[in-house]
């Protein structure tokens, strides 16, 4: 494909590559306007984070989302998310053949519990709406000229009016997005905010106990530290991992590690394994215990506040023996176990990068963009889309919705923008 003048080209066939083509190609049905939509995606086989996103059912978004379930410049995300809410995402997937079905956390699955009914979909809306998609075309070059973009491409070039930016981040790159994207855009005069994974697990001290804890998931709460201030504090389920710690709790709470830790930050994370109590109301109850029941053990005690697996691994590691009469435990050694189990300090080590997480923390400014359209302001003609953006959202669904919002605001206002310049323009008649 080399020869032949396109109209909108989107670079990454992704969740919001996708939608970004339905929509322009939708746009310039509606208007009765004929061009030529390409889809270029550099992977042989579309879609592979769609197909592997919520354990390969696709949690395709959240029945509530607010600016707050996501990390980035929020006025500008209050904005883009008003353009196409959840109620709109969930009847323009109806539209497209996809009932989702809503689970008690909020999340929304397509009724198959199948991600390949999620890009079936899309794969067949885009064709529908006369999208070409092709396959293995690796973009390697973005090239602004006086009447368009030069797409040099895996396959040749391929000329452009309007050019859709959807590569994605960093985070799984055997999906197809390994960062080019950023290099391509930055060559178009954008900067590049930070970037590191985000929704990613974290891996912990050796001298830790999670080997012996890996599976076990219970609700915490972890509060976040950076230059000893207070950044972040969440509850939620943390799951013991055979080298650290996973779950939403912790994917969510990544981000500030990743990103501290790059740009060389002191920061410190503490676990409450008793989530809303803190050390005084828990001695309070401790020393309870040991009044009504003195002869009930240190494990069984504490097994009413936290799981029986955890406060056995949790009594060795402080040096406390399990099976010891609750009444029979020294002060200092109830003193350190109250501590542990209401600030524990989690010696992190690392993160295991971009293969495992799930998003890209950081990227193009939101600043950089109008949020109107999704539109360069510093290149006419250029938009940016999804995981590209200065935006990640907590686990949930939010950041398919991302994907899904700004995707559709980018191919509207992409084929609107060609309409407009296409429409002749008649003069006024002249007075008689």
């Amino acid at each position: 494909m080399t020869d032949r003048p396109a109209t909108i080209v989107i670079v990454g066939a992704g969740a919001a590559g996708l939608t970004g083509a339905i929509a322009a190609a939708q746009t310039l049905a509606h208007e009765g306007s004929a061009g030529c939509i390409l889809l270029l995606e550099g992977a042989k086989h579309i879609g592979a984070k769609i197909l592997v996103s919520g354990g390969g059912r696709c949690n395709v978004t959240h029945d509530i989302v607010t600016p707050k379930d996501f990390f980035g410049n929020r006025h500008i995300i209050r904005n883009v998310l008003a353009a196409f809410p959840v109620e709109r995402t969930i009847a323009w997937f109806a539209s497209l053949g996809v009932e989702l079905k809503r689970e008690p956390t909020g999340k929304l699955f397509p009724a198959t519990d199948k991600a390949r009914t999620v890009l079936n979909a899309l794969i067949d809306g885009a064709r529908r709406a006369g999208v070409t998609i092709c396959p293995d075309h690796r973009v390697r070059e973005v090239i602004r000229t006086e009447t368009g973009f030069l797409v040099q491409h895996s396959q040749g070039i391929t000329h452009a009016s309007r050019v859709m930016l959807a590569t994605g981040g960093q985070s799984l790159p055997k999906s197809g997005s390994d960062g080019f994207g950023f290099e391509l855009v930055r060559r178009l005069g954008h900067q590049i905010a930070p970037t590191a994974p985000a929704l990613v697990p974290l891996v912990l001290d050796h001298s830790m106990f999670q080997a012996t804890l890996s599976g076990l998931s219970h609700d915490v709460e972890i509060t976040t530290l950076i230059d000893r201030r207070e950044v972040d504090r969440r509850t939620g389920s943390l799951l013991w991992t055979h080298v650290g710690i996973s779950g939403p709790v912790v994917l969510d709470a990544s981000r500030f590690w990743t990103l501290a830790t790059k740009r060389g930050a002191s920061i410190e994370m503490y676990a409450n394994f008793v989530p809303g109590q803190s050390a005084d109301t828990l001695r309070e109850w401790f020393i309870a215990q040991a009044t009504q029941h003195p002869k009930r053990s240190l494990v069984r005690t504490l097994s009413a506040l936290v799981p029986d697996r955890f406060t056995e691994s949790l009594c060795r590691h402080q040096s406390c023996e399990p099976q010891t009469a609750v009444a029979q435990i020294p002060r200092i050694d109830r003193e350190r176990m109250l501590n542990a189990l209401t600030r524990f300090h989690l010696p992190i080590i690392g993160d295991r990068g971009w293969n495992v997480a799930e998003v890209t923390a950081g990227g193009v400014p939101l600043e950089e963009i109008n949020y109107r359209t999704m539109e360069s302001k510093l290149v006419p003609g250029l938009y940016l889309l999804g995981e590209m953006l200065a935006c990640d959202g907590r686990i949930g669904g939010f950041n398919f919705q991302w994907a899904w919002t700004t995707g559709w605001l980018a191919g509207k206002s992409a084929g609107r923008s060609l309409i407009a310049d296409t429409t002749p323009v008649h003069p006024a008649s002249s007075p008689e």
